[in-house]
C-alpha cells in the first residue's frame, strides 16, 4: 500500500485547485519543480496518472478527482484539528489566504505588512484579480472589496472612509467642448470609457440632483429617485481605472474616476471637475469571510486587527 505523507496529499489539492504548478506552488510556498516531482512520485507510488498535464493547463483524470473527492474531507478534519490546537497558543500562526483586486491589493498592502510584524508567525498569500470569486470555493480565508459589491452571506468589516467619484477632463477639454451641467450632457461629449473584469462596460453613475432636473438621459437611468446610469459614449474604451485616469490627463477626453486619485492633479489645475454636485460618495473597502464558518486563530487576529486599524483612524493608502 502507497505510504502518503500529508504533505503530498495537500500538494494534490493545491495543485488541483489552482490548476498550475507554479501557483499551487507560490500559494504553499514551494518551488514548481519540487511540487512537479512530489506529485509524480505519488503517482508512481499509487501506479495511476492524477493529472492531465499540458504546456497550457494541468487537470485531475478521472481517478486523480475520484482520489481527491475521498481525501479532501480527510484533509479539512486535519487542518480543523490543527486549527483547535493553535487557538491554545500565545500567537495565532499559519497561512491566511486573502483575495482582492490589484488597486485594493496596493492599498490594503500597509496594513498587512503591519500584522505581520505584529504576528511573525503568520503567513500572507496575497491574490490580486479583478473578477470577483467565490472565496470559499477557491480556498481563500477572506478578501477586500469595495463595501458594495461584498456578496450578501459574508461579513463585512469596513476598513477606509467613503470614497469619491469625480467627472474630469483637462481644463483645455472643457474650453473646447464645455462644461457638461447635468448627466444628460455628457451624451455629447467624448468620455473615455472603462471595462470591467467582466467583460462589460461600466455605466456612470450619478445621484439624482436636489434641485431642478432637466429629465432623463437617452440611454440612461431613471432621473427620479434613485441613482443615474448612464452608458457614456466615447471613442476610447480602456480595462483598468489607472489607464482611464492617464487618458484623461493626456486630454483624450472625460473620465470617471476616484476622487482620491485626482486630488493633487484638481489642485495643480492639471484637471477640471465637472459634474461634482451629481458624483455620489461610494462605500469604501471592506474585509469580508463568510458567515457561517468559525474564523480561524489567524482570521480572527486578523479581523481584529483591521478593526484597531480603523479605530486608529490609519484609513487605508
Amino acid at each position: 500500500m502507497a505510504d502518503l505523507a500529508l504533505s503530498e496529499l495537500a500538494a494534490l489539492a493545491a495543485v488541483a485547485e489552482h490548476r498550475s504548478f507554479r501557483a499551487a506552488a507560490a500559494a504553499i510556498g514551494a518551488s514548481p519543480s519540487s511540487l512537479s516531482h512530489r506529485v509524480a512520485a505519488m503517482e508512481r507510488q499509487l501506479g495511476v496518472r492524477l493529472f492531465n498535464r499540458t504546456t497550457r493547463s494541468v487537470a485531475l483524470t478521472e481517478a486523480g478527482q475520484q482520489f481527491l473527492d475521498r481525501v479532501r474531507p480527510a484533509l479539512r478534519e486535519i487542518a480543523d484539528a490543527v486549527e483547535t490546537v493553535n487557538r491554545f497558543r500565545d500567537t495565532p500562526a499559519g497561512l491566511l489566504r486573502l483575495n482582492t483586486s490589484e488597486e485594493a491589493a496596493a492599498r490594503m498592502l500597509p496594513l498587512i505588512l503591519d500584522f505581520m510584524a505584529r504576528y511573525p508567525d503568520m503567513r500572507v498569500d496575497l491574490v490580486a484579480e479583478g473578477r470577483m470569486v467565490d472565496i470559499v470555493a477557491a480556498g481563500f480565508d477572506a478578501g477586500f472589496r469595495a463595501t458594495d459589491t461584498v456578496p450578501e452571506d459574508m461579513v463585512a468589516i469596513p476598513v477606509g472612509e467613503e470614497e469619491g467619484w469625480a467627472v474630469v477632463a483637462t481644463p483645455a477639454y472643457f474650453q473646447t467642448h464645455g462644461t457638461p451641467r447635468v448627466p444628460a450632457d455628457l451624451l455629447r461629449h467624448d468620455c473615455i470609457r472603462a471595462r470591467l473584469p467582466s467583460g462589460t462596460i461600466y455605466r456612470w453613475e450619478f445621484a439624482p440632483h436636489s434641485g431642478p432636473r432637466d429629465g432623463g438621459p437617452a440611454g440612461g437611468g431613471p432621473m427620479g429617485d434613485g441613482e443615474i446610469r448612464i452608458d457614456v459614449p466615447g471613442r476610447l474604451t480602456l480595462g483598468s481605472h489607472t489607464l482611464c485616469l492617464n487618458a484623461a490627463r493626456a486630454g483624450a477626453g472625460i473620465a470617471y474616476v476616484s476622487l482620491r486619485d485626482v486630488a493633487a492633479d484638481l489642485a495643480a489645475g492639471r484637471l477640471a471637475r465637472a459634474l461634482a454636485d451629481w458624483t455620489p460618495p461610494s462605500p469604501g473597502l471592506a474585509l469580508y469571510y463568510p458567515r457561517q464558518r468559525l474564523p480561524s486563530a489567524g482570521l480572527k487576529a486578523f479581523i481584529d486587527h483591521v478593526k484597531a486599524w480603523r479605530a486608529a483612524g490609519r484609513g487605508y493608502a
